[in-house]
């Protein structure tokens, strides 16, 4: 029998027939491949938060973040909202996926979950708090790093997916994040966290930054990630201290 290929029943069939092979091949690509995405991600999580603490720099092999994190990353925690800490894989905690997820009920949940990295390099702790917020287009992120006091900033590393070019973008780049180092967030009676000032002004506030021209909404988007971050962690930082 004779197949009429200009016929709607063939056509319909054969694009079915393309549907279900294509669609298998996609299929198959993203599961072979998704061991080698989530490496990738783990890695680039790693080498960001030996970013934080002079480890590693923006240009070095993202390959080599495994071997530096084992050797310099000593200890891992979890916290829950309230800053109590409790068990848990750290490392497995995504708080961009779970940003996204919960957003500013992050802090009142009781489901949220929150990593915090111990680091010792040449002999010195630090502990650096992973973030995530929202800037004009997109989620931004980032990792602060704290001295042992657990109150001074020794370094810190933002990133972002969408923000504008040569605005918003701005807060990945090192003018604007070496702004952060030797700031506190707390002024001995009570945590002040991090102000990113419009306009100017952060060079005379012990407590803030300037903000990035052009970039308002990312810059307050940044300090309200900031702030909202580390008052899960503050009453982690003050039993810590006693």
């Amino acid at each position: 029998m004779a197949i009429n290929k200009d016929s709607n029943a063939f056509t319909f069939l054969f694009a079915s027939v393309m549907v279900i092979i294509v669609g298998g091949i996609l299929a198959l690509l993203a599961t072979s491949l998704k061991p080698l995405q989530t490496e990738n991600k783990n890695q680039e999580k790693k080498k960001n938060i030996l970013m934080s603490v002079g480890v590693m720099s923006k240009d070095d092999d993202m390959a080599e973040a495994n071997d530096l994190f084992n050797e310099y990353v000593t200890n891992q925690v979890l916290i829950d909202a309230s800053g109590n800490q409790v068990e848990g894989d750290a490392f497995g905690v995504d708080v961009l996926k779970q940003f996204r997820s919960l957003g500013a009920n992050a802090i009142d949940s009781a489901d949220a979950r929150f990593p915090l990295y111990e680091c010792s390099v040449d002999g010195t702790t630090y502990y650096v708090v992973p973030m995530a917020g929202k800037g004009l287009w997109g989620p931004i992120w980032g990792f602060v790093a704290l001295e042992k006091d657990m109150n001074t900033i020794y370094g810190a590393t933002f990133d972002h997916k969408t923000e504008t070019p040569g605005l918003g973008a701005e807060i990945n780049t090192t003018d604007f994040q070496d702004q952060f180092p030797g700031m506190k967030i707390n002024n001995g009676s009570k945590y002040v966290y991090i102000k990113v000032h419009k306009g100017g002004g952060g060079e005379t506030d012990p407590y803030g930054v300037d903000g990035i021209t052009g970039g308002t909404i990312t810059s307050v988007g940044l300090q309200n990630m900031i702030s909202n971050t580390l008052s899960i962690y503050a009453p982690y930082f003050d039993n810590q201290k006693s």
